[in-house]
């Protein structure tokens, strides 16, 4: 176990972390990913939220037993220090491909929308430097920043009125039309968009009232998946089927139909207050690899956040073909796929293991007992 962790994380922190952290760019994309399945797409958001809010209990149950450790010094116990540092060592590699993928997604949207001609060295430099002063501060930080972030983008909402004026309520229905390949997917391409709730086992430990975390990270999955379901419901309502397979982000093209007096180029202010929630995913997985860092060398260090932010700078210049970056990057978000199942057998590993503890003490106590029972029928003997 490792030393006692300060508990810094109430209810409302959690809530936040969960729901910030599964935004990010997923939102923006969303109905595209969904594109398979055509107008029936706008029920699969809540479809998704039954699943994440099933597969966080596993998460928890897990973390219950080791309430005092990270899913990093987890795998160290259950497998030992070895095989744990290699599996660790594996989640650092999926993390900052993850990370860069969502800072360079983001970098690429800006360009394509605000600044076609310009090279984004300066906004990718100040977008990590910001992150790494979040999460140096801790996770309490990265917890306080997911609430700010929530309070200036959720208005944003508002925003989506014109999109439903202008689109026919008629595509809602019917609910079912497509077929099961379709389905498929549509899961397998549109769940990636809602993964970060599984980072709840590595800040665990810091959590002030453990027994009701599944209360907490219940209310913010389904906060994120409110806004995942409207998204896809004005999307639905608003664009032609030939749109939602087409048009990368929907979101912002919602942005270009709000029409106010007083502001212009709606789609590039929303961008520029994404940024909010883009830091707040950054920056909660960047404190999340400063641990796996600080449990492969078992030593703490500020150095090593400044070394994650800049591997993450260097794959993000990293010159790669189209096709390249979405195999690797597909990969990745398919991988936080396993890590939501992880727990499972994790949980089953920790059950074969308590059983086998509990086995060798059953015996120890028999051979007392036998041993116990001899002395007792010696005595006895002896006297007659």
């Amino acid at each position: 176990m490792d030393a006692l962790k300060p508990k810094v994380l109430n209810g409302y922190h959690v809530v936040f972390l969960v729901q910030n952290v599964m935004i990010a760019m997923g939102l923006l994309s969303f109905p595209y990913q969904l594109s398979a399945v055509g107008y029936s797409q706008w029920w699969l958001p809540i479809f998704f939220g039954i699943i994440a809010n099933v597969t966080i209990i596993p998460m928890i149950w897990l973390a219950g037993k080791y309430k005092e450790d990270s899913l990093f010094k987890i795998h160290e116990i259950l497998f030992g220090r070895i095989m744990g540092k290699t599996i660790n060592m594996v989640l650092i590699i999926i993390g900052c491909i993850l990370m860069a993928a969502t800072v360079e997604r983001y970098l690429e949207m800006i360009q394509l929308v605000a600044f076609p001609y310009r090279t984004l060295t300066g906004p990718l430099i100040m977008l990590m430097l910001v992150a790494v002063f979040i999460a140096k501060r801790g996770i309490k930080s990265v917890a306080r920043f997911c609430i700010i972030a929530f309070f200036l983008t959720s208005p944003m909402v508002y925003l989506l009125r014109w999109g439903l004026e202008e689109g026919k309520i008629t595509h809602l229905l019917p609910l079912f039309n497509f077929t099961g390949k379709e389905f498929l997917a549509a899961t397998k391409e549109g769940y990636s968009s809602i993964v970060g709730y599984e980072l709840l086992m590595f800040y665990f430990p810091y959590i002030i009232n453990q027994k009701k975390v599944f209360k907490h990270a219940s209310i913010g999955i389904w906060i994120s998946i409110f806004f995942y379901f409207l998204i896809s419901m004005v999307s639905v309502i608003h664009f032609s089927e030939w749109q939602l397979k087409n048009v990368l982000y929907p979101v912002l093209n919602l942005f270009k139909y709000v029409e106010l007096s007083f502001l212009e180029k709606i789609d590039t202010i929303g961008i520029t207050f994404w940024v909010f929630l883009i830091l707040s995913t950054v920056s909660a997985y960047l404190w999340v690899l400063k641990e796996g860092i600080e449990s492969l060398r078992s030593k703490k260090h500020a150095a090593h956040l400044y070394i994650i932010a800049v591997i993450i700078t260097v794959m993000v210049f990293i010159p790669l073909s189209q096709s390249q970056e979405e195999k690797i990057y597909g990969h990745a978000f398919y991988a936080s796929y396993a890590l939501i199942l992880w727990p499972n057998l994790l949980s089953l590993v920790h059950m074969i293991k308590s059983r086998k503890g509990r086995g060798s003490n059953d015996k120890s106590k028999m051979v007392y007992i036998c041993c116990l029972f001899n002395r007792l029928f010696r005595l006895y003997v002896g006297k007659r």
